[in-house]
């Protein structure tokens, strides 16, 4: 029943982070059109806090603990799909901490990177977690 448990959490918290993660890119894309200094930036800034302290932050830390018990309730660190998982899961993490930084750098009014480019960010998210769930689900090594 535990494993049951810590399943369905993990996939819930996924589900959680996997939203904000394509929901932040586009959010940037709306806040550089906004006028430097003027109020429809500062909402955007203060949207983009929101959805890191409210969703993606605690998202991410309950899809580790969570993902991490599961693997150790299921003996299933040794497989070659978990492992390959879990370098994907870092590397969405790493993004996901790119993404904080960059709303950062918004906040103090550098835009460094174009619409498109921003764009092209927000396809990042879907690849990941299509490869993943096709090494959890197929298992092919």
């Amino acid at each position: 029943m535990t494993y049951l448990w810590l399943k369905a959490g993990h996939i819930i918290f996924v589900i959680f982070w996997m939203a904000g993660l394509f929901m932040l890119p586009r959010f940037f894309v709306y806040h550089q059109e906004a006028e430097p200094g003027s109020r429809e930036n500062a909402q955007w800034i203060e949207r983009e806090g929101k959805l890191l302290r409210i969703i993606l932050w605690p998202s991410l830390i309950f899809v580790w603990v969570l993902g991490l018990a599961l693997a150790a309730t299921s003996g299933v660190f040794s497989e070659g799909w978990l492992i390959v998982k879990l370098a994907l899961v870092l590397a969405l993490s790493a993004y996901h901490v790119w993404l904080a930084g960059y709303a950062g750098r918004l906040a103090r009014g550098e835009r460094s990177l174009s619409g498109k480019q921003l764009r092209l960010l927000n396809e990042i998210p879907g690849i990941a977690a299509a490869l993943i769930v096709v090494l959890v689900v197929v298992r092919p090594f």
